[in-house]
């Protein structure tokens, strides 16, 4: 049997999540398709930087535009593929029969105000066509699945839900950083690491950040690490006009390595998004140790399980209140990292490419 993989998503420089979804599952089905020929369709210019048993191949399709809908679509024209994998819920509009799409969340649909109308519209008609299209349906979390078949109407037979996973390897590699005198980022500090975007509810981070000073008086920094989104020039408008724009650093996208250490070195992670369809940074942060604020909304509760300290995304003032209560008591501080620590041996790429490689085969 042939089993192609879209992997376009999967080898772009600077990942984010559904980027880096596609590179992990990928990653971690190498040893769980054998007896079967896999082909990786990448874009032009695009690298595998890990080794491929010898039943892999790698197609490269040179389509300079709409490359999904145009030219992975001709390849299963002229080239079909048995079983068709799509990582990131945009299938193309010539697909195998056999289909399997995975849908990370339906945010634009539930914060819409977070998006340009372009990429409501966009989105709303690749995933809606791509859950009709797909003969199955991969959902990150249920709550995922439970906004399909509300919104969409998708039968819950044809989606099954397969928890995403953390990198695990990393814990060994932290050990190798040395804590140096002038890192650029002096602790203690508060971290947020995504995407910079209205979606992630920057700026009531940073107004619950300026309550923690004024009302709680915290010597900590805010770091806000992530690339810019949508919605980024009203944030950096909304937190120039604050008293405490000063202790807000803005550090950029920052490289696992960097990732890592920023994490581990946090006194609490901050992640009260608006929606996520999972939320990998939050286990983590857990995995490090390291408290984590979540929102009580979307999939957070749901992956979190009971160790994270839940909040109201639209209250900062209780985001600040709860945030507090994680730097300041110790007992409450200790019990959920220890519950964080537990939560995440839920969770594992391996667990979820095995799950993956049987909905494949």
């Amino acid at each position: 049997m042939k089993i192609g993989i879209d992997a376009s998503r999967a080898f772009i420089k600077r990942r984010t999540g559904i980027e880096e979804y596609s590179y992990q599952i990928i990653k971690h089905l190498r040893d769980k398709l054998d007896g079967h020929q896999v082909i990786l369709y990448v874009r032009k210019n695009q690298k595998v930087d890990f080794d491929l048993p010898e039943n892999w191949k790698i197609k490269v399709i040179k389509w300079p535009r709409l490359w999904t809908q145009v030219g992975l679509s001709l390849e299963m024209l002229f080239h079909p593929a048995n079983v068709l994998c799509v990582p990131a819920h945009t299938v193309p509009i010539i697909h195998p029969r056999n289909t399997v799409v995975v849908i990370h969340g339906l945010e634009y649909e539930i914060v819409p105000q977070a998006y340009s109308f372009w990429e409501r519209i966009y989105m709303r008609f690749s995933i809606k066509n791509s859950c009709r299209w797909a003969k199955n349906i991969i959902a990150v979390s249920k709550n995922t699945r439970e906004d399909l078949m509300n919104l969409y109407k998708v039968p819950g037979e044809k989606v099954a839900v397969v928890y995403e996973g953390y990198e695990e390897n990393f814990k060994l590699e932290i050990s190798n950083f040395k804590k140096k005198s002038n890192d650029p980022i002096p602790k203690p500090y508060l971290l947020f690491i995504g995407r910079l975007e209205e979606r992630k509810n920057i700026i009531g981070i940073a107004q619950a950040f300026e309550v923690l000073k004024e009302k709680y008086k915290i010597p900590h920094k805010l770091v806000l690490a992530g690339r810019p989104g949508y919605g980024y020039e009203k944030i950096r408008a909304e937190i120039a006009g604050s008293p405490i724009k000063d202790e807000i650093i803005f550090p950029g996208f920052v490289k696992d390595e960097e990732k890592f250490s920023l994490i581990q070195n946090a006194d609490v992670f901050l992640f009260p998004t608006f929606y996520e369809g999972f939320g990998i940074p939050v286990l983590e942060a857990q995995s490090l140790g390291v408290p984590v604020v979540v929102s009580n909304v979307s999939s957070l509760p749901e992956v979190a399980n009971g160790s994270a300290v839940l909040v109201d995304p639209n209250e900062p003032g209780f985001i600040a209140e709860r945030t507090y209560a994680l730097i300041g008591d110790k007992e409450l501080r200790d019990d959920i990292i220890k519950r964080g620590y537990e939560n995440v041996k839920r969770f594992s790429w391996e667990k979820c490419a095995e799950e993956m490689a049987g909905i494949l085969k």
